[in-house]
């Protein structure tokens, strides 16, 4: 059974940094294109950083230069490091994993539909 599962999230104020960690059990993600997506309230999921299965990484403009995505070494766990965050940040951060593709094109890798995993979400909150 597949599972990702994220921890890492939590309150901090703007400028300030977090972690978030995504571990997946229960199949070979190495060959999978993972993301991280967000979801503010009254607002769509959306996109901010994906990584296909040979390491390249994507980032929408929102986050790019602040945020990074990476995987460890066995492609077991993800990460998000978020640096000099902002209160538009602020929204509840999901992983997902796309078992059918290691790489997506540019129409794709930040469409949710893409992704056929998900994780139940960590809440990251940026005050001012």
């Amino acid at each position: 059974q597949v599972q990702l599962v994220e921890s890492g999230g939590g309150s901090v104020q703007s400028g300030g940094s977090l972690r978030l960690s995504c571990a997946a059990s229960g199949y070979n993600f190495s060959s999978f294109c993972m993301a991280w997506f967000r979801q503010a309230p009254g607002k769509e999921r959306e996109g901010v950083a994906s990584i296909d299965s040979n390491g390249v990484t994507y980032y929408a403009d929102s986050v790019e230069g602040r945020f990074t995505i990476s995987q460890d070494n066995a492609k077991t766990t993800l990460y998000l490091q978020m640096n000099n965050l902002k209160p538009e940040d602020t929204a509840m951060y999901y992983c997902a994993a796309a078992d059918w593709a290691g790489s997506l094109g540019l129409l794709f890798r930040f469409l949710s539909g893409s992704y056929n995993y998900w994780g139940q979400g960590t809440q990251v909150t940026v005050s001012s």
